[in-house]
This record gives C-alpha cells, structure tokens and sequence, in this order.
C-alpha cells in the first residue's frame, strides 16, 4: 500500500465516514492535522497530493468544492461535499 493510499484510507476512517454518521453536508480538512496525527516526516506533499487527486474524490465518494491556502503547506484546508 502507498503512502497515498494511506493517508486517504486514514482520512476516510477518521474524518470522511465520522462526518456523514454525524450527518454533516461538508467537512473541512487542515492537511497539517492530517500530517501530525498519522505521526508523517516532511511528507506534506504527499498529504497535499492524496487529497487534492480525482482519486481520493472516487475512493472516499466526495466531491472537492474548495482548497485554500499554502500550496503544500500545513495550513492547506480542503473543503469536501460529502
């Protein structure tokens, strides 16, 4: 499995599925939480990459409505539809 692979199952686990049970509509995302709680080095790119792909859009059933911030940067928010 790919660090991509990971960090979109993490986040799918821990962020996406909690939202929709909790019936939320949308879900906002700070990659640099992300980052820390799955214990990641210098890998905020890859966090960035994950999220930000068609493929974590496909795998998690969300639809990416906004993306603001630093480019690869901790303080990169990403805003979901779910």
């Amino acid at each position: 499995m790919s660090k991509a692979d990971k960090i979109r199952g993490f986040v799918l686990e821990n962020y996406i599925k909690p939202a929709r049970e909790g019936g939320e509509n949308e879900i906002t995302i700070r990659a640099g939480d992300i980052h820390k709680m799955m214990g990641l080095r210098d890998s905020m790119p890859a966090v960035a990459s994950a999220l930000g792909a068609q493929k974590f859009e496909n795998f998690a059933r969300v639809k990416l409505i906004k993306r603001e911030g630093p480019h690869n940067g901790a303080n990169l928010r990403f805003t979901f539809q779910l």
